[in-house]
Parts: C-alpha cells; sequence; structure tokens
C-alpha cells in the first residue's frame, strides 16, 4: 500500500491509500478521485514521500572510524586516570558521601566509588550531580 498526500483545485488537502502508484495513475485518468470535503475531481498528489505500508525501515548502524574509536577510547582513560589520581576513593560509602558532601556535612572534594542503581536514581532525585566513570581499559593479557 501507499499513501499518498493530495490536494485538489481548491487546495483542500487529504491522504489516499493505493495499492501502488500505478493504482493511482488509473483512478486518477478515469476521473475516479475527488475531493472529500468539495466534490472536485481535479486532484494532485502534493509533494511528498510517499509512506509505503508494511516495510520497516532499515538503520545500519553508522560505520565506526576506527582512528575516531582510538581517540575516544584514550580521552575515555584519561579521564579515568584523572579521576583516581586526584580524586578520593570512597569505595561502596559513595553515595552515603555523596549526600553528606551536597548537604555540608562533609569536606567539599571530588570522590569516585561504588554505588548501585538504586542509589545513584536516589541521589540525582534529590539534585546530586553524578556520572559514571568510563571503565578501565582491558588489560592487554585479557584482550584476544
Amino acid at each position: 500500500m501507499i499513501k499518498y498526500a493530495l490536494a485538489c483545485d481548491h487546495d483542500h488537502g487529504f491522504e489516499g491509500w493505493f495499492g501502488s502508484s500505478s493504482d493511482y495513475d488509473d483512478q486518477a485518468a478515469r476521473g475516479l478521485l475527488e475531493c472529500p470535503m468539495c466534490g472536485s475531481k481535479a486532484v494532485r498528489k502534493q509533494i511528498m514521500a510517499p509512506a509505503v505500508a508494511g516495510t520497516k525501515a532499515q538503520k545500519s548502524a553508522p560505520a565506526v572510524d576506527p582512528k575516531m574509536r582510538e581517540m575516544m577510547m584514550t580521552a575515555m582513560g584519561e579521564v579515568r586516570r584523572q579521576v583516581e589520581e586526584n580524586f578520593d576513593y570512597v569505595g561502596d560509602r559513595f553515595a552515603k558521601e555523596a549526600r553528606d558532601i551536597h548537604e555540608g556535612k562533609a569536606e567539599e572534594r571530588g570522590i569516585y566509588g561504588e554505588a548501585s542503581p538504586q542509589e545513584v536514581k536516589a541521589l540525582v532525585e534529590d539534585g546530586i550531580k553524578v556520572a559514571p566513570l568510563p571503565p578501565a581499559a582491558p588489560k592487554k593479557t585479557e584482550v584476544n
């Protein structure tokens, strides 16, 4: 099925569904098309991309530029290195420590550690800014 945007000579817009583009051409040639608003038989297709029913748009993954991937991996590794070298590791106390810093109960400083998804959600809902740390790069001995 093909859906066309149609208009009459009075510029009334409407849609029409056809089994194929040749079905539209055939019906138009035989004068079977009619504006549902004014009854005009002077009907034309409007400029549009026809919608074809029953097909799914195929989305292909964008091609990954190996140089871009390497650059991003390097940048993520650098972010992680900076955090590990300059922030305090608080382990599984991360959520409590982040909340204490936010509420002024603990010294203002950069921290990192572990938190459950529920803890992270609660921090975010309370307006406490948190972000995931990029994963550590795999060791060369762990890569195939």
